[in-house]
């Protein structure tokens, strides 16, 4: 924003953090504003929002709003992303980058309540968080100002210490130490580590630093199995008992997180052009993706799996990048909410040692015939087959006989190329056949030592 661009109350998105901490002071400092804090639980558990509202009064807030968003998180941005397939750069999916827009959308729908004239945020310059709140503001409150410390020349933090420091002179209370080694992102889907010794990508993950997810000795000795049932690629059930979504990603986060499934150590592209390394405990996510997505299988024929497949990298990238109001996200998602009408049933998964694998499934809409799918050929008229063979071969036919007259070799080689008894090794180069045989069969030269 403008240095000189006047502010009367801001609302700030809140977590409880350092950053959010200290930023209620800085921008009272610089802007001599309200501040209203917007805070919202999506379900980040343990002691982060146990007495948020009273630590943010402390911190000189003069509202604070404390939104309960576990069941709009669950069921209206992470479900869609499951059905979409959605998973970034082959594995990370994507807790924070949902939670961001959810967020902002309501930390804007907080500033035009309040009658706010601004937004801000505690994110960094250099992540990703920064374009995903910002690109939510400009889709829903583009007139609201936006706040961005970290990108002002005022603020002179530029480390955790240096935020440490901040809070000490000007007698803040914080609940961050020296010792907090790690940044940490935690919602109902996911735990996410970063920063301190993981900034190292050859230093392997301390034990100690996972949450959710048990280590391979406190893991059980034996598998477990859960089913899970699905509505239109809706997640409805585990072992036959319906649960709201918030319950049932609970109860799955512990159930794969003691077998220690979930795991993601990932080096990823950001947004902003570098690469950064980040940790992933996403249990619940883990197992519904890899059961709907065994679904999905059963129940779409090839080309509309291929097609939802390959659109889900696009949609992975869209959420990634802050565009979950885009018109484009939008479209893409109601062709997966349409193409997903059929993922209904059920997938059963097994739960050990750190991995999730579908071992049964069944649906009303399967696709699958074991009449048709038997070795057993009864009933089954195979000569229909050689019709279907010759046109699909046809352009590979067409394709190996280029430069040969009406397909038909000079010589007089079989114009499908079997060239027998040497004929290939010794016809010319205008046998087109005998050609693309040898260029196929050429042998492996081997030199004796």
């Amino acid at each position: 924003m403008k240095k000189d661009t006047p502010v009367r109350r801001a609302v700030l998105a809140y977590s409880g953090g350092l950053d959010t901490s200290i930023i209620v002071h800085w921008l009272k400092s610089r802007y001599g504003c309200e501040v209203v804090c917007y805070c919202s639980n999506l379900g980040q558990g343990g002691d982060e929002l146990d007495g948020l509202a009273e630590r943010a009064r402390r911190l000189g807030a003069d509202d604070v709003i404390v939104e309960d968003l576990r069941m709009t998180f669950a069921r209206d941005f992470c479900f869609p992303a499951l059905r979409a397939g959605a998973v970034y750069e082959g594995n990370y999916l994507l807790g924070t980058a949902l939670a961001r827009p959810l967020i902002a959308a309501r930390q804007v729908a907080c500033a035009i309540e309040r009658q706010a004239d601004a937004v801000a945020h505690g994110c960094t310059g250099k992540g990703n968080d920064q374009v995903r709140f910002e690109l939510t503001y400009m889709a829903l409150a583009p007139h609201l100002t936006v706040i961005a410390p970290w990108r002002d020349p005022a603020w002179t933090i530029v480390s955790r210490e240096d935020a440490l420091a901040y809070a000490s002179a000007h007698d803040l209370p914080v609940q961050q130490t020296q010792g907090n080694l790690y940044s940490r992102d935690a919602n109902l889907w996911h735990l996410s580590h970063e920063g301190g010794p993981l900034e190292d990508p050859m230093a392997a993950p301390e034990e100690a630093m996972f949450h959710l997810t048990a280590s391979s000795e406190r893991q059980p000795a034996q598998p477990e199995t859960v089913t899970i049932g699905f509505e239109a690629g809706r997640p409805i059930s585990i072992d036959g008992r319906e649960l709201d979504p918030v319950t049932l990603v609970a109860e799955l986060n512990t159930r794969a997180g003691r077998h220690g499934v979930g795991r993601a150590d990932l080096v990823e592209s950001r947004l902003v052009g570098m690469k950064s390394r980040g940790v992933y405990e996403t249990p619940a996510g883990s197992v519904l993706h890899e059961a709907l997505e065994d679904l999905a299988k059963l129940v779409l024929p090839h080309d509309l799996h291929r097609t939802r497949a390959e659109l889900a990298l696009k949609m992975a990238d869209l959420i990634y990048a802050g565009q979950w109001f885009s018109p484009l996200r939008r479209a893409l998602q109601a062709f997966v909410d349409n193409t997903m009408q059929v993922a209904t049933g059920s997938v059963t998964v097994e739960l050990f040692h750190g991995r999730c694998s579908a071992v049964a499934r069944t649906s009303p809409m399967s696709l699958y015939r074991p009449g048709l799918a038997s070795f057993n050929m009864s009933g089954y008229d195979a000569s229909h087959a050689e019709g279907f063979i010759r046109l699909f071969g046809l352009p590979l036919a067409t394709a190996n006989q280029r430069g040969v007259p009406n397909g038909v070799p000079t010589n007089g080689a079989p114009a499908s190329g079997a060239a027998t008894n040497g004929a290939a090794s010794n016809a010319t180069g205008s046998n087109g056949s005998a050609f693309a045989v040898k260029q196929a069969v050429k042998p492996e030269v081997t030199h004796a030592g």
